[in-house]
């Protein structure tokens, strides 16, 4: 008698996997995935290739700023309002990454949306401000950060934003106030940009202070100087009852920091570059096994002189967080810009391949010499 177990179906997986091999043969030398790229790119699991996501519009805000509504692939995990997402674009043939806050809450259309400031010289932000397209892709990464509004919400919220920096509190708000019943909260924006054409969703927030939705302090410095924190005493009268979030250049938030730890107030700050805290050197030519050399003072990154000299590196996130950015020191030192500390790669010493360090948050501390 014949055993039940010869006519039992192949397991399912083995099956799929059988099919998956017939397929990748009859593509060859493509894979599967690369033929299923071009038809649905936005697929769930797409493994290698990984998450991304298709530009849907690209809407202009100032005369360098525009916001980038981008419809994600199904893998995308959602977010909280203030969070931001890494966004990998190919420049000129070389895939770039960086760090933008998420403009909005969760959407019915299921899209994400970035705002970019284009700076003077940004390769990225340049691109993703003046060249980007509808239909174009971009890799994403999963969305990530901390600077989140507490649940519940404070009675009485201080939220201190200066020029791009006010995109990850504009996503708080448009979140706050997309749901059926605003929030009891009440809340003070203080924003703060060099001249009120540049000023980032300007309407948009005089909007929500008409419509009663908060207090709408506009300061501007061709007009109004330079914000000091002396100044938030008389801008915010209760200041002291209020918890604080500020984002905006390193500058105004390391006043503000000092302030208010000296007051004893709580404040949550989101930082788009490093904190630096310890001691910079004299710097040193930093040469790229591509060619390109460079004199670099000890306080500027490696990525930023490396890209002043049209050097192209991987980065992400440009804060020392995600690691997007780590490169062979092959020779040399460098120095970590957060804490002083010193690398050192000694050829014949430290191993061929050299040692992986930190591009955004290391200076050069000497001599050195960084393989592309």
């Amino acid at each position: 008698m014949t055993s039940p177990a010869l006519y039992a179906p192949a397991p399912r997986g083995g099956l799929r996997q059988r099919l998956r091999r017939l397929a990748d043969a009859a593509v060859t030398p493509l894979d599967l995935d690369d033929v299923l790229d071009v038809f649905h790119p936005l697929r769930a699991g797409t493994g290698e290739s990984g998450l991304r996501g298709r530009i849907v519009e690209v809407r202009p805000e100032t005369a360098d700023s525009a916001t980038l509504v981008i419809k994600p692939g199904r893998d995308w995990a959602g977010h909280l309002p203030g969070q931001y997402v890494r966004v990998g674009v190919d420049v000129d043939g070389v895939r770039l990454w960086r760090t933008y806050s998420l403009t909005h809450g969760p959407r019915r259309d299921g899209c994400i949306s970035i705002t970019v400031k284009a700076i003077p010289d940004g390769v990225v932000s340049g691109y993703l401000v003046r060249r980007a397209r509808v239909g174009q892709m971009l890799q994403l990464a999963q969305a990530d950060g901390e600077f989140v509004l507490p649940d519940p919400l404070p009675a009485k919220l201080l939220l201190v934003t200066a020029g791009s920096g006010i995109t990850p509190v504009i996503g708080m708000l448009r979140n706050l106030y997309s749901r059926a019943v605003a929030p009891a909260t009440d809340i003070t924006l203080v924003h703060v940009n060099v001249t009120e054409d540049s000023a980032i969703f300007r309407d948009e927030l005089r909007a929500h202070a008409a419509a009663g939705h908060l207090r709408l302090v506009e300061r501007y410095d061709d007009r109004d100087g330079m914000l000091d924190t002396a100044d938030l005493e008389t801008l915010v009268p209760d200041l002291d009852e209020r918890l604080a979030y500020a984002c905006g250049p390193a500058g105004l938030l390391d006043a503000l920091e000092a302030h208010h730890e000296a007051r004893g107030l709580d404040l949550t700050t989101e930082r788009f570059r490093p904190v630096v805290l310890g001691e910079t050197g004299e710097g040193g030519t930093v040469s790229f096994a591509s060619g390109q050399v460079v004199d670099s003072d000890g306080a500027t990154p490696i990525l930023d002189a490396g890209e002043s000299v049209g050097v192209l590196m991987p980065s992400g996130c440009r804060i020392g967080v995600c690691f997007g950015c780590v490169l062979p020191l092959q020779s040399g030192a460098v120095r970590d810009l957060r804490n002083g500390a010193i690398t050192v790669a000694v050829p014949g010493e430290t191993g061929p391949e050299g040692i992986p360090v930190q591009t955004c948050i290391n200076a050069a501390a000497g001599p050195c010499t960084i393989k592309i």
